[in-house]
């Protein structure tokens, strides 16, 4: 099997390394990739966002499929060029990813269906604004109606900043979305979808503000760590039969099945499992710790869900411990990063089986000087018995990368170490 993986992220290093690892996988390529990929597979500069480009590369490498890993392309059509071309994709069609790239087409999927979620209003004027902003709080959630790369949203108690920001993002034309704050711990839980087939991947926790003990603004991700020994297994089974199986039969029924990784973003309160959001692809970064843990062929069960044959192949099966990842940010970031910093360290070692080393946002500068070229520069992932030693694998690591002005958070998981985490 022929494979095109398509980004140029950490999650997407992730993935070639996961297809490497699949004895079926005979090709690999990556377009654009990034220069980590560049040491595993063939990377091609084209511009992923383009159907037109991606379905002619793939056609060009006699492609036998194509993995589409960010959600830009998949909200404009991607898939739906490649399929178009007689090739496989791995990803939603344009009219199915409307589940992440439009919150209200999303919400109104989850009323349908009959799935618990926050009440939520949407504000199209700045005239209505202040009387939607009174209907909400004490704690207030104002989101992008969107895609804002995780950055789109704020919850405060301060309502002067809800305000702010609601007037910020209709000032730049976007429709802003308020919504009632759910309690509880926060859970990303991955299902590789085939219409109705439904097959969940082990349950991960994110962690989006940018400072440790869940400070400062949020980001697109600054850490990860999976499994949660905090969830019960029924829990994950209720998600499974009362969310995803539910959305996934109300997608069918409106004539859009969704085909690819289904990704639900819920808080687990006092009322059991609600739904945050929903993305319609790999979420990053907890992709990079959850397949450090995939004992199965990553190649065969993507092709499977790409070809409508997932409800013909094994579930997949688990490294036993935990995985981590620690996102390396770039001076400023989440705010405008700096870039072009010389980055040393990096490099993988070929014999250190419990940590590895991610590309998010790196560039390889004609000199052959690795530089940055993103707020997410790095990502660090370690692996472990239990949580504590995959934490300690990965924070042993780091010391060892350098790259001026950056920063880190160095609680990812330890909520979960300390007990402090509770359903």
């Amino acid at each position: 099997m022929r494979v095109l993986v398509i980004g140029s992220g950490a999650r997407e290093h992730a993935l070639v390394l996961a297809l490497r690892k699949d004895p079926a996988v005979t090709a690999l390529f990556a377009a654009p990739g990034n220069p980590g990929t560049a040491q595993h597979a063939q990377n091609h500069p084209i511009d992923p966002s383009s159907g037109e480009a991606v379905a002619a590369l793939a056609t060009e490498l006699d492609a036998d499929l194509v993995v589409v890993g960010p959600e830009v392309p998949l909200v404009l059509g991607v898939a739906d060029a490649v399929r178009a071309a007689g090739i496989a994709c791995f990803g939603p069609s344009a009219a199915a990813a409307r589940i992440e790239g439009s919150k209200a087409f999303a919400k109104d999927v989850m009323t349908a269906a009959g799935v618990r979620t926050a009440h939520s209003e949407i504000v199209d004027t700045p005239a209505e604004l202040d009387d939607a902003l009174d209907r909400f709080g004490p704690t207030w959630v104002v989101k992008d109606d969107g895609l804002a790369a995780g950055k789109g949203v704020v919850v405060t108690t301060d309502r002067l900043a809800a305000r702010d920001h609601g007037a910020e993002l209709l000032e730049q034309g976007h429709p802003v979305l308020l919504e009632s704050f759910l309690d509880g711990p926060e859970v990303s839980l991955f299902c590789f979808v085939d219409g109705e087939t439904v097959v969940p991947l082990l349950p991960a926790q994110d962690h989006k503000r940018v400072g440790d003990g869940d400070t400062g603004p949020n980001t697109g991700g600054m850490g990860a760590y999976t499994p949660l020994p905090w969830l019960p297994a029924e829990t994950v089974t209720a998600i499974v039969t009362d969310v995803v199986e539910p959305v996934a039969a109300e997608m069918v029924r409106r004539g859009c099945p969704f085909s690819g990784l289904l990704y639900a973003g819920l808080a687990i309160g006092a009322g059991g499992p609600a739904v945050v959001e929903f993305n319609c692809r790999f979420g990053d970064p907890e992709t990079q710790a959850v397949l450090a843990l995939l004992d199965s062929p990553l190649g065969e069960l993507l092709n499977a869900t790409a070809t409508g044959t997932l409800a013909e192949v094994a579930a997949p099966r688990w490294r036993d411990g935990s995985a981590i990842t620690v996102v390396i940010a770039a001076e400023n970031y989440p705010g405008r990063p700096r870039l072009g910093d010389v980055i040393t360290g990096a490099a993988d070692s070929a014999s250190d089986e419990n940590t590895s080393v991610m590309h998010a946002g790196t560039a390889l500068r004609e000199d052959g000087a690795l530089v940055s070229a993103g707020g997410r520069v790095l990502n660090v992932v370690g692996v472990g018995a239990d949580l504590s030693e995959a934490r300690a694998n990965a924070y042993a690591r780091i010391p060892a990368i350098k790259l001026p002005g950056s920063h880190f958070r160095t609680d990812i998981g330890l909520a979960a170490v300390e007990n402090r985490i509770t359903v």
